[in-house]
C-alpha cells in the first residue's frame, strides 16, 4: 500500500509558494466542471495545487445531518439546475452527459483514486467514466479498467479501496473538509504567504480563486518547444537561468512544430525553404549564438528529426520534473547526435535523466498522451506561436501574458521580467 499523502500534492515551488487545497468527489457535477479548470488555474499562477478526495455524502451528514439538499428539491429548482449544468457544460465547452443512474455511490471511486498514489490522473480517469462516457463506477471491473487505461494498477487500486488505512484516510479528509468550513464541492482553500487562508466554494467561484492567486503569484515563464529547432536548444540551454534570476516559475512548453506549420501555412522545415545565402546565414548564426552562450552544438546528421515520441515522452512526466529530461533530449540531438525517435535510445535518455525510461517509453503509446500533444499544438497556435522558441511571460503588469519568438529575443523577455511593460503590447 502506497502512501497516499506523499503523492497528494502536486509540487511546484517551495514552501513561500501559494497553495490552492481543492475538496472533491468524482459524484459531483460541478466539481467536474471545476476539476481541469482548477488545476489550469493554479499552473497559471505557479500555485500548489492539493487534490482532497472526500466523500460528499460524508460531509453532507456532518454538516446538514441529512444526504443532501438534491432530495427536497422543489421540482422548479431541480430543472433549473439541470439547466444551469447544461449551460454552464457549453459555455466552458466541457463534454458532459448526466449518466441514468445518477446520482452513483462514489465511496468504491473515491477510495481507489485515494489508493492510486496518483491522485489527479485518477480523479481526471474517473470523472471522465463518470460525466462523459457514463459509466458506472460502483462497478469494481469498471474502476479497474479504467484506471488501467490511464495507466495506473486498476486492480492494485480496488485491492487497495479495501484496505482499512485508506477507509480511514478518506473518512478523515471529510472531516477535514467539514472543518474547514466546506458545505460541498467543490471546495477551494486558497493559502498564500503572509495571508489568512481564504474559503471559496463552486465551480463558478475559479475566477476569485485566480484573483487571489494573482496577488502573490511570482511571474511566470512558460516556454514553447520542440526538440526539431536547434535555436530552441540554444533558448533551452538559458531559459533556466533567465527564470532564476528574476524569481520566475518555468514552465515547459513542448508542442510539435511541424504541426503547427501545417496548421499556419508555414513550410514543414522553414530552413529548407530559404534562399541559400540565408541559410548560410542561419547556419552561422546559430554557432555564433552557441559560442556566446558557451555551449556545444553540433548539427545533427539525422536532420530533420522525427520528434513525436520524445515530445510524448515529455508530456507523460509531470510538469515539474521535466527540466532535466527536456536538456538531456535537446543534449542528444543537438550535441551527441542521438536519434532520438529511437524507442531504446528514449528509454537510456530518461533513464539517465533519473527516470523510469522503459515506462515513460510506453506512455507515449497511450491515447491520452497523444492526445495531449495534438492539443498542446492546438493551445500553442491559439496562443499565437509561430515557431520555436516562443517564450510566453506573465506578470503583474502584464497578466494577460506577452508572447515572444526566437532565443535571441530573451533580452526582451528579461526585460518584462522586471517589470517592463512594452507599449507595443
Amino acid at each position: 500500500m502506497r502512501d497516499t499523502r506523499a503523492h497528494a500534492t502536486i509540487v511546484t515551488g517551495m514552501s513561500s509558494t501559494p497553495r490552492v487545497e481543492f475538496y472533491f468527489d468524482v459524484s459531483c457535477p460541478y466539481a467536474y466542471l471545476a476539476h481541469e479548470r482548477i488545476a489550469e488555474a493554479c499552473q497559471r499562477h505557479g500555485a500548489d495545487l492539493e487534490w482532497k478526495p472526500i466523500l460528499l455524502g460524508g460531509l453532507f451528514r456532518s454538516v446538514r445531518g441529512d444526504d443532501g439538499p438534491m432530495a427536497s428539491l422543489p421540482a422548479s429548482k431541480a430543472r433549473m439546475n439541470l439547466l444551469d449544468l447544461a449551460r454552464w457544460a457549453e459555455h466552458l465547452d466541457v463534454p458532459l452527459t448526466i449518466p441514468p443512474t445518477h446520482p452513483q455511490r462514489s465511496v468504491l471511486a473515491m477510495r481507489a483514486i485515494l489508493a492510486s498514489g496518483d491522485i489527479p490522473r485518477a480523479a481526471r480517469a474517473l470523472y471522465r467514466a463518470y460525466w462523459v462516457d457514463g459509466l458506472a463506477v460502483t462497478d469494481e471491473a469498471v474502476v479497474r479498467r479504467v484506471l488501467y487505461a490511464a495507466g495506473l494498477d486498476g486492480a492494485a487500486c480496488v485491492r487497495g479501496a479495501k484496505e482499512q488505512a485508506v477507509k480511514d484516510e478518506l473518512h478523515a479528509r471529510t472531516s477535514e473538509a467539514a472543518e474547514v468550513g466546506a458545505f460541498g464541492v467543490p471546495t477551494f482553500v486558497v493559502h498564500r504567504p503572509g495571508h489568512e487562508p481564504v474559503f471559496e466554494f463552486g465551480q463558478d467561484r475559479i475566477a476569485f480563486v485566480e484573483e487571489l492567486l494573482r496577488e502573490v503569484s511570482p511571474p511566470r515563464l512558460d516556454f514553447y518547444f520542440d526538440y526539431s529547432s536547434p535555436f530552441a536548444y540554444l533558448g533551452a540551454t538559458q531559459v533556466e537561468a533567465v527564470a532564476a534570476r528574476h524569481g520566475a516559475v518555468l514552465s515547459y512548453r513542448p508542442f510539435l512544430l511541424g504541426g503547427l506549420f501545417r496548421a499556419i501555412g508555414t513550410p514543414d522545415v522553414p530552413l529548407f525553404a530559404m534562399p541559400p545565402p540565408k541559410q548560410r546565414f542561419m547556419n552561422d548564426d546559430m554557432f555564433r549564438w552557441a559560442k556566446r552562450h558557451g555551449v556545444p552544438l553540433r548539427f545533427p546528421s539525422r536532420f530533420p528529426m522525427n520528434t513525436v515520441a520524445a515530445l510524448r515522452m515529455t508530456l507523460s512526466v509531470a510538469e515539474v520534473e521535466r527540466g532535466p529530461l527536456v536538456s538531456a533530449l535537446f543534449r542528444a540531438f543537438w550535441v551527441d547526435d542521438c536519434d532520438i525517435s529511437d524507442d531504446g535510445v528514449l528509454a537510456r535518455i530518461a533513464n539517465d535523466a533519473g527516470l523510469d525510461g522503459k515506462a515513460l517509453v510506453a506512455e507515449t503509446q497511450r491515447p491520452e498522451v497523444k492526445a495531449s500533444l495534438r492539443e498542446a499544438t492546438v493551445a500553442a497556435e491559439r496562443l499565437g506561436v509561430c515557431g520555436a522558441p516562443c517564450f510566453h511571460v506573465l506578470t503583474q503588469q502584464i497578466p494577460e501574458g506577452a508572447l515572444f519568438w526566437g532565443q535571441d529575443r530573451l533580452v526582451l523577455v528579461e526585460r518584462v521580467l522586471d517589470g517592463w511593460r512594452p507599449r507595443s503590447g
